[in-house]
């Protein structure tokens, strides 16, 4: 039996302090240009995400020649900064909530140790993916999961990518 370099895995990140980062659309776009460019430069394969105002959930699978770890730091400091310069251009105040005092970053987006959790089983994936889709249904935001914009339920319902970087799961 072969085993793949990396297994799929369930990976949350959320904002310092729960804080409402990811509210505007703007800020959920850059997460989206981010995993899309991983995808396009084939350093992941997306299979599911939900954006929420204050984390995010994804599963993907880094893919052969990469290490998780440095797609997961890439991935967030990339998105940190790129809503970094928006906020001080536009809401310089709601940056200051994210003013640390550490040797190597002024700013903080994401709280450290972000959760990633292997899939090696079809009941543990399925059981992540639907908790993903559900998500902001929990949170009041919609009444069935692929009414929420920023999600993969709808592409998993109608089999639609309007994103244009998702695999489905057992494709």
């Amino acid at each position: 039996m072969e085993f793949p370099e990396h297994w799929p895995c369930f990976f949350t990140a959320t904002n310092l302090n729960w804080l409402p980062l990811l509210q505007p659309d703007k800020y959920k776009d850059i997460i989206l240009s981010s995993l899309s460019f991983l995808v396009e430069h084939q350093r992941v394969k997306a299979f599911a995400f939900v954006v929420m105002g204050n984390h995010l959930h994804l599963i993907w699978q880094v893919l052969p020649g990469n290490k998780p770890e440095s797609v997961q730091r890439d991935f967030l400091k990339f998105t940190g900064q790129q809503i970094k310069f928006d906020l001080q251009q536009h809401n310089p105040t709601f940056l200051e909530q994210f003013k640390v005092a550490a040797k190597d970053r002024a700013y903080q987006f994401w709280e450290r140790n972000s959760l990633s959790i292997e899939l090696r089983s079809r009941p543990v994936f399925e059981q992540k993916l639907h908790y993903l889709h559900y998500n902001p249904v929990k949170a009041g935001l919609c009444v069935l999961p692929e009414d929420y914009y920023y999600s993969s339920a709808l592409f998993y319902h109608t089999g639609v990518d309007n994103f244009g970087f998702l695999t489905h799961w057992q494709a």
